[in-house]
């Protein structure tokens, strides 16, 4: 039947992989598929499969990612409300994920695509989702966008960290992009020295960005060096909702 409506299709090589791999890419269909009923998640059509490979049929977004929307574009830079009508509806994708209890792991631009001009996101890209809400991968994602505690070089034994935690880090790295243009840092390490700045004056941010003392505040909040102390996605929604203006005026 002819519909005349675009689809993606992303392909996905099951030959020659190992049952682990197997079973990775059988997590990243289903946690995508139960996620994919959110308005602001891509939209799983049908699975397809052949002896080689697994076709997921997607939802169509035209207009590419956010990456390419900031950085090439520069789109959302003098358009405080775009900005925060896009924000939020990442915010309620991954808020929606939590609640099905599913964690992302790899939010960044790269990861959300973009249609409507801009107006419209949707998170993509389950490949590093788990239901563990706890967890002991370290290293998992992408290095801008992890949290300090993910990103330990030689975890003590059974230490481990909160999905839902490090997914609210990853989203205040999103939010830096999406206002400003750019990271806060190359990583959220004591190596790196923006980041070693911030951590001594909490301030700092506004020295190179420029945030409203609102934004600065609700950035604190999310880069809160103890995860059980940092913001929740209940309250950080309300924070960004009651926000009169992300940058100084």
């Amino acid at each position: 039947v002819e519909t005349n409506v675009e689809y993606a299709v992303k392909a996905l090589d099951k030959a020659g992989l190992s049952p682990r791999q197997r079973r990775f890419q059988d997590r990243e269909i289903e946690l995508h598929y139960l996620a994919s009923e959110h308005s602001n998640v891509v939209s799983m059509v049908k699975i397809l499969e052949s002896p080689e490979c697994v076709f997921v049929v997607l939802e169509y977004c035209p207009e590419g990612d956010l990456f390419a929307k900031i950085t090439e574009e520069g789109h959302y830079l003098n358009d405080e409300y775009k900005a925060k009508c896009v924000f939020l509806q990442i915010l309620d994708a991954v808020q929606h994920c939590h609640s099905q209890g599913i964690y992302h792991r790899d939010l960044k631009p790269e990861n959300i695509l973009v249609k409507d001009n801009g107006w419209t996101a949707k998170l993509a890209d389950f490949g590093l989702a788990t239901r563990d809400s706890i967890t002991s991968d370290f290293g998992c994602g992408s290095t801008f966008y992890m949290s300090p505690e993910c990103q330990q070089p030689n975890p003590q034994p059974f230490a481990c960290y909160s999905s839902a935690a490090n997914d609210v880090w990853s989203l205040g790295v999103i939010l830096v992009n999406l206002t400003c243009g750019r990271n806060p840092w190359k990583r959220a390490s004591a190596e790196d020295a923006t980041f070693k700045a911030f951590l001594k004056d909490c301030t700092f941010l506004q020295t190179i960005l420029p945030i409203s003392n609102e934004l600065n505040y609700i950035l604190q909040r999310i880069f809160t060096m103890d995860p059980a102390r940092r913001i929740s996605m209940a309250e950080l929604r309300d924070l960004i909702v009651c926000c009169s203006g992300f940058t100084q005026t």
